[in-house]
């Protein structure tokens, strides 16, 4: 197998990944402010991070990943109030619409999903471990970092701290307000806002301490991988690695990794633009759900990805392309014996496929070697090359390649319709389609071509294409 190298955002280098623990990865995902619907910029990131999770799991190592629900900020409390509701209450719908569009992107669940409004205690344990180390100071109620006093503040995001303005406090969450060197660890209430009573006194958690507090809680205080959006890395990223280093004294992360950011046709996705979208507006525009994974996993996660409706389209024809090589294996009739020189073409496109997603998770190089290698079978399929002792071999790569990718199998239909979308009326399920393919197959074996041909319009009436292959299988698919 091919070395495993990542590019670490701290060292700047790409850098053989070594695990503290041989066989074992801890890794900690930043996951969504639970204030709306996560949009497909979101879903970039954590997408790249399924690949990488599903790539660990296939080289055969155990994962502990955390990914953790910001459920308490400035948003959520405002919004939260406006609809007189409690955060849980506000937060709930925003939290299962993303744990559903998740598992519709074929998005594994980590090990550990946690919500910061669950851990209070532990941000409060972890803040008055850098108070008795001097690392804050408190100022109106509220409770600050001390960035001064932490000399490697910067070494991740490589920011210029000459044009901060030191000592600046600012008390809200949102990024492009976070600007100023000290940060809030807790923030006093203000009049109306939801806040919690503690040891360190009333108010609520800055938004940087829970990260830390969660991911040191399931993990340690050393963690092998730590993976976000690039926009992450400052502030947010930069304070973790404060916070938690200032208490620990020790690596809070091994390897730092940042997916790049997504473009919509060329420009920034914003709502102004009209060009901001999540799943469920395209869900439905009638785009499907393995076509949007392939779309955000198609270009590596440290450059940035520029989202089309045209590429989306291409990703459909790439899936399809796919789940048709797929049939064709399964129900393909193919001569016997074998031949070597298919069977070294299987090993060499496996290889390749595993060394693009070692090179630091080049999807790019993976799907290449995924679909010349398709591209050579078929070829040898139609030239009665292709032996039916190479066929478990091409099935255990397509195999490998489902595991980190996972869009070969047609289940679209199934999750749309779980989500609401799809399902029309009068919708044939997946066994009725078999059925009539058999009636058709039936009658063609009798040479009732008028039969055969009047179940086939009625198939494509309903929304079934066939394919009549040249071995005299019967493939479908739904339009």
């Amino acid at each position: 197998m091919n070395e495993i190298r990542l590019h670490n955002t701290y060292s700047g280098k790409t850098e053989a990944f070594v695990s503290q623990k041989s066989g074992e990865v801890k890794m900690y995902t930043c996951g969504p402010t639970v204030y709306d619907y996560a949009h497909i910029g979101n879903f970039r990131t954590f997408v790249f991070q399924d690949i990488l999770r599903r790539f660990l799991k296939l080289r055969g190592f155990q994962l502990t990943h955390v990914m953790n629900l910001t459920d308490v900020d400035d948003r959520i409390i405002a919004n939260a109030a406006a609809a007189k509701i409690g955060i849980r209450e506000y937060t709930q719908k925003f939290a299962q619409a993303f744990f559903d569009d998740c598992r519709t992107l074929n998005v594994e669940a980590p090990e550990h999903w946690i919500r910061a409004t669950d851990h209070i205690p532990d941000m409060v344990n972890l803040i008055e471990r850098l108070q008795k180390k001097s690392f804050t100071y408190d100022s109106e109620g509220s409770i600050y970092y001390r960035i001064a006093k932490f000399p490697a503040y910067g070494k991740l995001s490589k920011i210029d701290l000459t044009g901060i303005q030191a000592g600046a406090r600012v008390d809200n969450d949102r990024y492009e307000k976070e600007s100023a060197r000290d940060f809030a660890l807790w923030k006093a209430p203000k009049p109306g806002e939801h806040f919690w009573e503690t040891e360190i006194g009333a108010g609520r958690p800055g938004w940087h301490i829970e990260c830390s507090a969660m991911a040191m809680k399931y993990l340690g205080e050393t963690l092998d991988i730590h993976t976000g959006g690039i926009d992450l890395a400052f502030p947010h990223h930069e304070n973790e690695i404060a916070q938690s280093e200032g208490a620990t004294g020790k690596t809070f992360a091994r390897y730092w990794l940042h997916a790049e950011h997504l473009l919509v046709e060329g420009e920034k996705m914003s709502k102004s633009a009209g060009n901001f979208f999540t799943l469920r507006d395209l869900f439905e525009k009638g785009y499907k759900p393995s076509m949007l994974r392939f779309a955000l996993a198609s270009v590596p996660y440290r450059g940035k990805l520029n989202f089309t409706f045209d590429g989306l389209q291409q990703a459909a024809s790439s899936v399809e392309r796919l789940r048709t090589f797929a049939d064709r294996l399964k129900q393909g009739k193919f001569p016997g014996g074998n031949n070597p020189a298919m069977a070294a073409r299987t090993a060499k496109a496996a290889n390749d496929f595993d060394a693009g997603l070692a090179d630091d998770l080049n999807t790019a190089v993976a799907l290449a070697a995924m679909f010349d290698f398709v591209r050579d079978a078929n070829i040898a399929m139609d030239k009665g090359e292709f032996k039916q002792l190479e066929v478990a071999a091409a099935q255990n790569f397509l195999s490998q390649f489902d595991q980190v990718f996972a869009v070969i199998q047609d289940d679209d239909a199934a999750k749309l319709k779980a989500l609401g979308f799809g399902a029309a009326q009068g919708e044939l399920s997946d066994a009725d389609v078999e059925k009539l393919i058999a009636e058709r197959n039936v009658a063609r074996t009798r040479r009732d071509f008028a039969a055969s041909d009047r179940i086939r319009k009625e198939l494509a009436d309903r929304g079934i294409i066939l394919e009549d292959s040249r071995d005299g299988s019967v493939r479908w698919k739904r339009k």
